[in-house]
């Protein structure tokens, strides 16, 4: 192990200021980083970096590194590493029901974050305070695209997709997935031109005209999320997108989505019951508690993109989902011991 590597799992290196930027070569060679994506973490302290093209930028001021590899480089602006999404202190009860309490997280522009956790957890009722649905008991939201604001000014500035896909029956797919700029005023022609333009990358190319009835689950599951994406809101909330389609489509649409999204580079908060999918997907894993639903465990993944097929045979994998496994069931036990455990929120 190098000299600067030993002095930095020590913690003996002082930290520079957020938005400090250095080429991956050199991260690698002084902190034995990986390159794994848009996002990775530090093995000592679990700060988030961002990697865009060769450069990597601290997301944190907690990352040590020696001083000479901020450099004169470190132009980035702090505000570039501010979150996209941060909550404090989330609580939502309700009548004696307290579905979420003292729910705290951070969520980083472009990143994928996805959420598990035991049945009735609270997952649903954060979605809700999220997309602006519900106000929270108490906390708030301390920033979301560079300011603070009450959680009911976020509806109508995040894209949010149930479980449910809601596809209009008298809708075609084009008609469908238009519906948000419709909404906004856009003209209709312009809008289903966009549309149009867009379904081959979704899966949807010679669908454009067909019904929600003649479409299979899984295409039904696109167009919804095609109409997410055409609301063109930078975070968007995932609840389950997937949960309702049989295992060989699921891993498919998997995938899929991971295509859409490095394209794209929305980002991604995604509700599962699924492990195995949570690590696919994700650049970290939230666990809830049970009710009331606080984070357990920030589980960072660190494995490498493009994910194929494959990794879930990974080690690294294998033993990352022993560890959500241990967490998951430890709150499942709690929630299916207490008194009057029942509810979905």
């Amino acid at each position: 192990m190098s000299a600067p590597r030993k002095a930095h799992m020590a913690g003996a290196l002082a930290p520079p200021a957020p938005g400090a930027v250095l080429s991956l070569p050199l991260a690698h060679r002084l902190l034995g980083m990986k390159e794994s994506g848009a996002f990775g973490v530090c093995g000592k302290c679990r700060s988030l970096y961002m990697v865009e093209g060769r450069l990597l930028t601290l997301a944190s001021s907690s990352l040590p590194l020696p001083a000479e590899a901020a450099g004169p480089t470190a132009s980035t602006s702090a505000a570039d590493a501010r979150p996209l999404l941060e909550m404090k202190g989330l609580s939502k009860s309700f009548a004696n029901v307290t579905a979420v309490s003292g729910f705290e997280a951070a969520i980083a522009p472009g990143e994928f974050v996805t959420v598990v956790g035991p049945s009735g957890c609270g997952k649903s009722t954060l979605f809700n305070i999220v997309a602006g649905l519900e106000e929270p008991d108490s906390g708030s939201i301390l920033r979301f695209e560079g300011r603070s604001c009450h959680a009911r000014e976020l509806l109508g500035k995040v894209s949010f997709m149930p479980q449910r896909d809601l596809l209009l029956p008298w809708r075609t797919v084009i008609d469908n997935a238009v519906i948000p700029m419709e909404i906004e005023g856009r003209s209709r022609k312009a809008a289903r031109a966009e549309a149009r333009e867009m379904l081959p990358e979704f899966g949807l190319a010679g669908f454009g005209d067909q019904y929600p009835h003649q479409l299979s689950g899984g295409m039904r599951q696109r167009v919804a999320l095609m109409r997410t994406f055409m609301f063109k809101r930078e975070l968007m909330l995932l609840d389950e997108p997937f949960g309702a389609l049989d295992a060989l489509t699921r891993t498919m649409m998997q995938r899929w989505l991971l295509e859409v999204w490095r394209k794209h580079r929305r980002t991604i908060l995604f509700i599962t019951h699924d492990v195995d999918e949570a690590l696919f997907l994700g650049d970290r894993v939230l666990v809830m508690s049970a009710r009331p639903g606080r984070v357990k465990l920030e589980l960072p993944v660190s494995l490498p993109r493009p994910r194929s097929a494959e990794l879930v045979t990974d080690p690294e994998f294998v033993r990352l989902k022993r560890i959500l496994l241990e967490a998951i069931e430890e709150e499942a036990m709690k929630s299916f011991l207490a008194p009057g455990a029942s509810g979905t929120h």
